[in-house]
């Protein structure tokens, strides 16, 4: 057996831990820095709140950002950088804005648009700026790992990059943050989760520390998602789902996921499907699928995590989505049966290599026509 496993991003996590921005940034040495904020928090009050706690170490806001961030936007980001002489960089948010954060980071001193190491693989060329991350959901895991998901809307492709150069100096986890996400999104974001723990499990690149992270993590999901969803002022929830959110990141880090995320990109790029619910779309059926490489190992995942089988547990996976209000049927999703083939083959990316059974053509057909209809 040979594996490693490396994590160069501090943590810090407790409740009221973002009010200690100023000093964090203070401590690094960091001043000058942009506030990279989702939208919302621009419109709501928040980005102002954290920029003014940073006692002058945060001098401008950019929220200019989709869902799904574009490579123009990262491009737009770094042009404020550049402009303003930022020195480092803080994501406030869900996944939007630390992937662009992230990217924007290392762009910054790059010499080529965004396209040529995004969608056309030119290695990043060193590292960035620094860059903080405070979450504001507990779902992407986006803060302790070393990729940006961004989209290309004029090449219609929806693409990770990666580098050790990605990383956060420091992740600032705060859970009364996560304390005003509304319940689809606490949902979502959840099943992101969920969907983390258990790729990063039974990815071909699976090692031991990860497994145990992975476990550890999807026991969190099952046990407080609901609670979460159910009540978005349970902070004891809300605080594990954020423990949850972290440990899943360190769980797909290094095995990274497989065919779920791999079949979620075209869900949310053609059908409109939310990152985590696109996601959880095949998560259980790729449950019972995955058991046919190593049933034994998946059966071992179900019991660690509470449960007397992986049927049992891909049943879970469904309740918790019917109860939740995420779809679950190509109906529900928008999906024609007539438009089958295009939907495979806009599954076809690098994360189906990770997958521990071969996502051919006809099995993904499979697994689409078995979605059909309400599986309860």
């Amino acid at each position: 057996m040979n594996f490693t496993y490396s994590l160069p991003v501090r943590i810090v996590f407790g409740r009221d831990k973002a009010n200690d921005l100023g000093d964090v940034c203070a401590g690094l040495g960091l001043d000058n820095g942009l506030l990279v904020s989702d939208p919302v928090f621009a419109a709501n009050g928040l980005a102002e709140r954290i920029a003014a706690g940073s006692k002058g170490r945060l001098t401008d806001v950019f929220s200019s950002l989709s869902p799904n961030p574009d490579v123009a936007e990262v491009e737009e980001c770094v042009k404020i950088v550049r402009a303003n002489g930022h020195r480092f960089l803080v994501a406030l948010g869900g996944g939007s804005s630390m992937d662009c954060a992230k990217a924007a980071s290392v762009m910054a001193g790059a010499g080529l648009p965004v396209r040529r190491y995004h969608s056309e693989k030119e290695p990043i060329p060193g590292p960035g700026l620094p860059l903080i991350v405070v979450p504001t959901t507990a779902g992407t895991g986006s803060e302790v790992t070393n990729v940006a998901v961004l989209t290309d809307a004029a090449k219609g492709i929806k693409l990770p990059m990666a580098s050790d150069h990605m990383y956060a100096r420091l992740a600032l986890i705060d859970p009364l943050l996560t304390l005003s996400v509304p319940p689809i999104v606490t949902a979502s974001t959840g099943l992101d989760v969920l969907s983390h723990a258990l790729e990063g499990f039974w990815s071909i690149h699976h090692q031991p520390i990860c497994d145990a992270a992975a476990i550890y993590s999807a026991k969190l999901v099952f046990d407080h998602l609901p609670a979460a969803h159910r009540d978005g002022g349970d902070l004891e929830a809300r605080e594990w789902m954020c423990v949850a959110s972290v440990v899943a990141g360190l769980a797909f880090a290094h095995p990274k996921t497989a065919g779920s995320h791999g079949c979620s990109f075209i869900l949310t790029n053609k059908y409109r499907l939310p990152h985590g619910e696109a996601c959880a779309f095949t998560l259980d059926s790729l449950v019972e699928i995955n058991c046919e490489a190593d049933g034994e190992r998946i059966a071992t995942l179900a019991r660690m995590v509470g449960f007397a089988s992986p049927k049992e547990m891909a049943g879970r996976i469904r309740t918790m989505k019917r109860e939740m209000g995420m779809r679950r049927t190509l109906a529900e999703a928008g999906i024609g049966l007539d438009e089958l083939e295009s939907l495979v083959e806009g599954c076809r990316n690098p994360n189906l290599l990770n997958n521990p059974v071969e996502l051919t053509r006809e099995r993904l057909l499979a697994m689409f026509r078995g979605l059909a209809g309400d599986r309860a």
